[in-house]
């Protein structure tokens, strides 16, 4: 790769500088792309990006930044996004800077800000060399995610149209999921998330395959479907999605969307599992009523005192084989299962050597299988 090293003014930077969303972000005479398919979306908050703009009305040094030259004289920005788009929309008139807008700045002051010098390096390979040296320099500021880094990897006509709905702020998939998803949508977690429901678990793998799709539908009409059948599967209210949040919906859909609820039962089920405090891992009710797997619960053990109390009333002997036991050879176990309203209480407590015990959980779970 040929790298050169210039000084590009403010001035120059900001000329025409143009954000058409899908359309992408243009500055230096709509010369340089600032948003290529491999860049990440503009992730400062309002300290980094006041950080850029005192840097500039100081004069201070700001960090080298990195173009790619096309060949046609057009580039596109390697690194040092975040901190162009900061200057130019500070430059536009988006945000002001101590209480002062780029337009409120005396003629002097703007023409500091104009004349300062960005040091710029041009540099010019192949795109297998771009992306290397575009990962290569992003280890510093904010790091990258491992969706950021796949979209560069896998560029092309998918990335940016699967981009328009889920990783722009405000995007479909955060109007439509925010409630069910962890992360957000401008650090690709939502775009993450939903490659992993569709595919398995397999993001490489998917991603590889669909790089040169014309567009991302599919994944969206998946998306859709899944967010569709958690609605109307659970009809939840607004302090329920708080539960819901970050959980598999995708293995859930995947493997029960055929099966019909009664949405009542359903209902039921969940006020009554919200208000059982031997469930202690609340998230857990949504899989459980659609598994019936006890171990999303985390069901309330007994405490060690209670099972110390209920070893000394048995003398240390297991009731079911009746051998005695040293107490760290035994385990607390409910005498009316959890599932047939047994509580995890010491009337309701009873220590089995482990061997026992894990008999009567096999010989519980046939039961409920025949």
């Amino acid at each position: 790769m040929k790298i050169e090293l210039r000084q590009i003014s403010v001035r120059e930077l900001t000329e025409k500088y143009v954000d058409n969303n899908e359309n992408g972000v243009w500055a230096y005479n709509g010369k340089l792309n600032v948003r290529p398919p491999y860049q990440r979306e503009f992730v400062y908050g309002e300290k980094e990006r006041d950080a850029v703009i005192d840097t500039l009305t100081n004069g201070f040094p700001l960090n080298v930044m990195y173009w790619a030259d096309n060949g046609d004289g057009t580039y596109e920005i390697i690194d040092g996004q975040q901190r162009t788009i900061s200057i130019c929309q500070y430059v536009t008139g988006n945000f002001s800077f101590d209480l002062r807008f780029f337009h409120n700045l005396q003629d002097s002051e703007k023409n500091k800000i104009y004349d300062y010098k960005l040091q710029v390096y041009f540099c010019s390979g192949t795109d297998v060399e771009k992306l290397k040296w575009f990962k290569t320099i992003n280890i510093a500021g904010k790091e990258l995610t491992d969706q950021e880094l796949r979209n560069a990897v896998y560029s092309g006509p998918w990335v940016t149209d699967v981009k328009r709905y889920f990783s722009k702020t405000g995007c479909p998939a955060a109007g439509m999921a925010s409630d069910y998803l962890n992360g957000s949508a401008i650090r690709q977690e939502y775009l993450e998330t939903a490659i992993k429901w569709i595919s398995k678990g397999d993001i490489v793998g998917y991603m590889g395959k669909h790089q040169h799709d014309k567009n991302a539908a599919a994944l969206w009409q998946y998306f859709n479907s899944v967010i569709s059948w958690v609605e109307s599967t659970f009809k939840p209210t607004k302090e329920q999605k708080k539960i819901m949040k970050g959980l598999d919906w995708g293995y859930l859909y995947d493997k029960y969307k055929d099966e019909i609820f009664d949405l009542e039962e359903v209902n039921n089920e969940i006020a009554t599992l919200l208000m059982d405090d031997d469930v202690t891992n609340k998230k857990g009710i949504y899989p459980y009523i659609i598994t019936k797997d006890e171990s999303k619960l985390n069901i309330r053990e007994f405490s060690p005192a209670q099972k110390l109390a209920v070893y000394t009333k048995q003398g240390g002997i297991c009731p079911h084989c009746g051998k005695h036991f040293d107490i760290n050879s035994m385990e607390g176990d409910h005498i009316i299962p959890w599932s047939k309203g047994g509580k995890t209480i010491t009337e309701n407590c009873q220590m089995l050597c482990k061997n026992c015990n894990l008999k009567k959980g096999g010989q519980y779970s046939m039961a409920l299988t025949d």
